[in-house]
């Protein structure tokens, strides 16, 4: 008697069920395995980045500097002579003339670097201001200017203030104040000024 031999079936669903759950089993592990590797590499739990280019640092360009000249006296006794020297500002001269200048008087009152040169102008004399107007330039000046020398020191003062007010334009007109009010006479003995003042006139009037 020939038996029959029983092939055993399995249903095609069941399997293909089984296969997914295995298949789901093992993908759920790998992630589960991937995200705690992350997170031991990343404890923050922040994605890592990478490839972020930051702006490059822009260095402020170094202000251009400009000179200016402040005249001092040079000589002793009834002679002197005006030397100009210069020194660094750093306002543009052609648009900030006013600021050029007061860098230039800031200058002459600290007084001189330079031993070969002198200033009559007295020590502690400050700039009140310094302004331009439509007829000409006004320096106000400290009480401190009209004080002490005789006359050589009060016209080599004077001439200082006209000749560095001037370096911008030797044309122009200077007018001198003390506290805000015209100087019109200048020290013990009386040196009179006639205001507004020039490089011209300063010659005709004044000997230095």
């Amino acid at each position: 008697m020939v038996k029959q031999q029983q092939n055993r079936r399995i249903p095609v669903s069941g399997l293909v069920a089984g296969i997914a759950a295995v298949a789901v089993t093992v993908g759920g592990g790998a992630a589960w395995w991937h995200w705690q590797s992350s997170q031991r590499q990343n404890p923050t739990g922040t994605p890592p980045i990478s490839g972020i280019q930051e702006a490059p640092k822009q260095e402020t360009p170094p202000v251009a500097q400009q000179q200016i000249e402040v005249f001092w006296l040079k000589g002793s006794g009834v002679r002197q002579q005006l030397i100009a020297t210069r020194t660094a500002t750093t306002a543009d001269i052609k648009k900030q003339p006013m600021a050029a200048l007061e860098t230039a008087f800031n200058n002459l009152l600290a007084g001189p670097k330079d031993g070969s040169v002198s200033t009559t102008i007295p020590q502690g004399t400050k700039l009140r201001g310094l302004k331009m107007e439509n007829d000409g330039i006004h320096v106000n000046l400290s009480e401190e200017f009209a004080t002490g020398g005789g006359s050589t020191a009060m016209t080599g003062r004077v001439a200082q203030v006209i000749y560095t007010a001037t370096s911008l334009d030797p044309n122009a007109k200077v007018w001198i104040e003390v506290e805000g009010e015209p100087l019109e006479v200048l020290g013990g003995e009386g040196l009179e000024l006639e205001q507004p003042l020039t490089r011209q006139s300063l010659g005709e009037n004044f000997t230095l």
